[in-house]
C-alpha cells in the first residue's frame, strides 16, 4: 500500500467526519440521532475506530514531536503559497478543505513512516519482526 492510498484514506475518513457541505456524519448525526439513534452511535463508533487506528499508529511512529513538524511544514508551506499569490484565504469553505488536507497528510505521514525509515535504514521496528 503506497503512501497516496494511506492519505486517501486518512482524508476520506476526515471528510466524512467533517466538511463544509451537507455530507458528512456531524451534520447527518445532528439532524438524525433523535430517529436513527442506533445506527448514529454505530457509525460514530466505527468513525472513531477509524481514528484510533490511525492516531495510534501515527503516536508510534513519528510521536507528538513528529506531529508537530509535520504540522508545521503544511502550515509553512500553505503560508507560502499564500505569501505567493497562489492561494486565498478569504473562502471559509476552501479554509475547511485545506484543514482537512493539511491533517490527512499528518495522518498519512504517520501510517507511512515505519515503512518509510524500513526503506532507508534498513532496519525494522520492533512490531515489524515475524517471530
Amino acid at each position: 500500500m503506497s503512501f497516496v492510498l494511506r492519505w486517501a484514506f486518512a482524508f476520506l475518513l476526515i471528510a466524512a467526519t467533517f466538511n463544509p457541505t451537507q455530507l458528512n456524519f456531524v451534520r447527518w448525526a445532528q439532524t438524525n440521532y433523535s430517529e436513527q439513534l442506533p445506527l448514529t452511535v454505530l457509525l460514530g463508533l466505527l468513525l472513531l475506530a477509524a481514528y484510533v487506528i490511525y492516531l495510534r499508529a501515527t503516536l508510534r511512529s513519528i510521536g507528538p514531536m513528529g506531529m508537530g513538524l509535520v504540522m508545521s511544514v503544511v502550515g509553512a508551506l500553505i503560508w507560502v503559497l499564500y505569501d505567493y499569490g497562489l492561494l486565498a484565504v478569504n473562502n471559509p469553505d476552501a479554509m475547511v478543505w485545506l484543514g482537512i488536507f493539511a491533517l490527512s497528510v499528518v495522518l498519512g505521514i504517520g501510517l507511512s513512516w515505519s515503512f518509510v525509515r524500513r526503506a532507508l535504514s534498513g532496519q525494522y521496528d520492533v512490531d515489524d519482526s515475524d517471530s
